[in-house]
């Protein structure tokens, strides 16, 4: 339910954001072609977001026989965590990175690079791919595809609108009190900034609680935590011009593809502090890998059992877990 009413909230903004840029450029008559356009985008986000990410890096699926060893890891996983079987695709991007994506568990996808199937372990791989199918169980992929697709729509809407207004110019008494060239100059300006607010509503939770979710999946804290040290410094080494291009899906990786990208504007929180809490997660007696890993999804479920219990404080962006944790006496962990 979360899950879905982020989604919706989403979609909701998209359309009041197109509204809104349609009437600073040219009035009701913007308005209008905005709504047409935002039905459309909203149509197409809900359906074909994931298909368009997987385009937009070229990743192609792969079986059993085309790609065993990848396909073994995330079938054994998917079966750990009592999750339908995703489909599993190859991206030949040199960088070293990972995402997922799909509108449920029932149609999700999993995503590695040939860059991460070369430069990790097979422990590290399983890391990585607990981490995203974590992002799958938890409803993730669908909030941040649609996200990466209002991101993208919105450039879209500034260009075409632009060029609407500057030939609308040749007729202004037809301009029904839009704002003409002042409203291009506003969209230009505000546009953007939608975009990245859309972008940040996507929690940077929600990769703390992946890591801490694969890692309890996987079975192995620092198997994710070694792959994330690997990433963190091959993904400042080697670009990845698709996603530079368009660094509205950069959201949708384990780590960030963009290079030299500020803090302040971070998709994604510190891998710093994802490395320390998955370490600290290690050195917990109960999280121990060496312990039985029937023990460690027990804790898994348990918790997002407890999760799915409504709240009557939580809401469509609120942290049920932290609600959670903040009702018990106990000491919080690196969680908290």
């Amino acid at each position: 339910m979360k899950a879905f009413l982020t989604t919706s909230l989403l979609l909701a903004a998209l359309t009041a954001i197109f509204l809104l840029c349609g009437w600073m450029i040219n009035g009701a008559q913007g308005m209008k072609g905005a709504l047409f356009l935002a039905i459309v985008m909203n149509f197409g986000a809900w359906w074909f977001s994931d298909k368009l990410v997987l385009m937009q890096y070229g990743a192609k699926e792969v079986d059993e026989a085309s790609a065993p060893n990848l396909y073994r890891i995330v079938r054994e996983l998917a079966q750990a965590g009592k999750m339908p079987m995703p489909k599993v695709y190859i991206a030949e991007q040199a960088q070293p990175n990972a995402f997922a994506t799909g509108r449920s568990p029932s149609n999700a996808a999993v995503c590695a690079t040939r860059g991460l199937l070369t430069l990790l372990n097979n422990d590290e791989i399983k890391g990585v791919m607990a981490h995203e199918l974590s992002h799958v169980r938890n409803h993730d992929t669908l909030t941040m595809t649609i996200a990466a697709t209002i991101a993208g729509a919105l450039g879209f809407l500034t260009h075409s609108l632009i060029w609407g207004a500057m030939n609308q110019q040749n007729n202004r008494g037809q301009n029904n009190h839009g704002l003409g060239l002042w409203g291009v100059l506003l969209t230009i300006v505000v546009a953007p900034l939608a975009a990245m607010l859309v972008q940040l509503a996507i929690s940077r939770t929600r990769e703390y609680e992946a890591d801490h979710d694969g890692a309890l999946l996987c079975g192995n804290p620092l198997s994710l935590a070694s792959a994330l040290k690997k990433l963190h410094h091959s993904t400042r080494q080697i670009p990845m011009k698709d996603a530079e291009r368009n660094p509205a899906t950069a959201h949708v990786f384990i780590a960030s593809p963009l290079m030299g990208k500020s803090v302040l504007f971070a998709t994604h929180p510190s891998m710093d502090e994802r490395i320390r809490r998955l370490e600290a997660l290690a050195s917990e007696q109960k999280y121990h890998p060496k312990n039985n890993h029937d023990v460690m999804y027990t804790s898994l479920t348990s918790r997002q059992q407890e999760n799915s219990q409504p709240s009557a404080s939580s809401g469509p962006w609120s942290d049920p877990v932290r609600h959670d944790q903040n009702k018990s006496d106990h000491k919080l962990g690196p969680w908290g």
